[in-house]
């Protein structure tokens, strides 16, 4: 006999939401918060306003001979080759940034993001030769295989929207000859061209030496009669090597390539015609589209508006932020089902929802201790187990140190977290909400641990030590510290020095880090590969991870 057992499934469901919804702290009239709302309001700002110059690119009159030549700009030609009305998720947009004494490199020269394109995401790479002609300087070359990686590691298809001199001839020793140079690009096509990941490239622009193999090893090229030019020499270089003098146009133009040697294979009659063309090719890809899973179709808001965030967090380093008040504003509904939540508790560790996709959440409310460290690498087991993305939310100074917590194993079990983050093969996702210092940077998934995506919020800094730190040890060594160096330490701790040197994929205001966070989870859904009960690789099969030293 079976016994049928009934209940209200409303209210049970009801009662579910109750005990995992986090139940809010803040005071949004309180003059802390205030404060602290004034002062993300100010970096934010400053940070917006130089973003939008960065979006302008060269100079002026450069911009002007570059539409002076009927060419579209290149965020103009970003804009004409994504879906209307969807999201571009913009890479790096500080790459370059007073990198280079006396030479402005906006963006690095080139733009990179993932956006859809037929339904499909994609990543797309835009040179900008109104920077420098689009030349690659070291950062240029940087950002290039950045964008390549994580297409890669997500299986997008890649559009490259071509329109470049080529290396940069001052910096030639730091772009062509290493491994992670200029050629690396190539190789990096070759290789996901194998993996069955489409490049495709638009030549809008001069394509020249090295740069000639961008659409030569793509799989469908495009290019634009009286304005696209593929060549491994150019006119004044084929005239030094060998006396014949030939135009642009007659060496590696459109008409040449599309009918006679067949590097192209389709010829417009300019940059809209070829984007057309370009949207028609993914169309043609029979590569999955980017539409939600039904379980991200039906998707809550959190209960508190995440613009609360930036009165939550404030500039100020030295004051301890809860961060369940941070994942209020992040989640769907702003419900989180806390895992071990009275062990361990400056490591927060729970399941929920973001844009509808489940993933494990790891996020610091204060020092790491040994009980923090182990908790985190079983929680990050679990998800590993099965196959739920992490999201590791940043503000941590380190692990703790003294001896009480060297006796209590606090290397042996950091180091437990440490191997969990690396050899997790799940998506791995980081925002740096706050500090980044030390090894606490290692265990919460920094940047030599390979997040898919990782962002700063504005006031997040990141290093070995802040300068306050700095000046500590060094004045119980017996050492004045020299006021210039803790300067320079506190400049190489901000954001924006991160940022310009590509250690992030950029910085976000806080508002923005839910939508950011699920346009990466959906980035980790095309391609085919699914999330939640899907396919994984023999590693997550087996889960594999390094010896825990017991």
């Amino acid at each position: 006999m079976i016994l049928r057992l009934t209940r209200s499934t409303q209210s049970y469901n009801d009662f579910e939401r109750a005990v995992s919804t986090i139940r809010s702290n803040v005071d949004t009239a309180s003059p802390d918060y205030k404060k602290n709302a004034a002062d993300m309001a100010e970096i934010t700002g400053t940070l917006r306003a130089l973003h939008e110059q960065i979006k302008l690119g060269g100079p002026e009159p450069h911009r002007q001979k570059h539409i002076q030549r009927k060419k579209m700009l290149p965020r103009d030609r970003i804009t004409a080759l994504l879906d209307s009305g969807s999201a571009f998720l913009e890479l790096s947009a500080m790459a370059g940034y007073q990198v280079y004494p006396g030479e402005d490199v906006p963006a690095g020269g080139i733009i990179t993001g993932i956006g859809r394109v037929s339904g499909v995401d994609c990543m797309i790479i835009a040179n900008d030769s109104t920077v420098k002609g689009g030349s690659y300087y070291p950062i240029t070359v940087k950002k290039h295989l950045r964008a390549q990686q994580i297409a890669m590691e997500n299986r997008l298809p890649c559009i490259y929207l071509v329109d470049s001199g080529g290396a940069n001839l001052p910096h030639q020793a730091d772009v062509f000859p290493d491994r992670d140079h200029f050629g690396r690009i190539f190789y990096n096509q070759a290789r996901m061209s194998s993996q069955g990941i489409p490049q495709l490239s638009v030549v809008m622009g001069p394509c020249t030496a090295g740069g000639a193999y961008v659409p030569s090893m793509s799989d469908e090229n495009i290019i634009v009669q009286n304005q696209g030019t593929i060549f491994l020499a150019g006119p004044p270089l084929v005239k030094a090597a060998t006396g014949e003098e030939v135009t642009a146009e007659e060496l590696g133009g459109g008409d040449l390539h599309s009918k006679t040697s067949g590097v192209t294979d389709y010829l417009a009659v300019n940059d809209a015609h070829a984007l057309v063309l370009a949207r028609r090719c993914v169309a043609n890809l029979n590569w999955p589209s980017s539409d939600l899973p039904d379980a991200a179709k039906e998707v809550k808001e959190p209960i508190y508006d995440p613009k609360e965030l930036d009165g939550i967090i404030g500039i100020n380093q030295r004051k301890q932020v809860d961060v369940h008040e941070i994942i209020a504003r992040i989640v769907d509904g702003s419900e989180f089902a806390e895992f071990k939540e009275n062990y361990g508790t400056t490591l927060v560790t729970g399941f929920a929802r973001i844009h509808g996709y489940r993933v494990g959440i790891l996020a610091n409310n204060g020092i790491l201790f040994s009980e923090a460290s182990l908790k985190g690498a079983h929680f990050i087991q679990l998800c590993t187990q099965r196959n739920i993305p992490l999201v590791f939310l940043q503000n941590i100074s380190g692990f703790m140190v003294g001896k009480d917590a060297e006796a209590g194993g606090i290397a042996k079990n950091g180091a437990k977290l440490v191997t969990a983050v690396a050899c997790a093969d799940v998506p791995k996702f980081t925002v740096v909400f706050g500090a980044s210092y030390g090894a606490g940077n290692y265990g919460m998934c920094g940047r030599a641990y390979s997040p898919r995506l990782l962002f700063m919020w504005p006031n997040a800094k990141i290093g070995v030590m802040g300068s306050e730190q700095l000046t500590s040890v060094m004045n119980i060594v017996g050492k004045a510290v020299d006021p210039n160096l803790r300067n320079r330490i506190d400049r190489e701790n901000e954001a924006t020095f991160s940022s310009a040197r590509l250690w992030d994929d950029g910085i976000i205001p806080p508002s923005e880090t839910r939508t950011v966070l699920g346009l990466g989870l959906r980035t980790a859904l095309s391609g085919g590969r699914k999330i939640e009960g899907g396919s994984r690789s023999e590693a997550g099969r087996e889960g594999r991870f390094g010896v825990f030293r017991m």
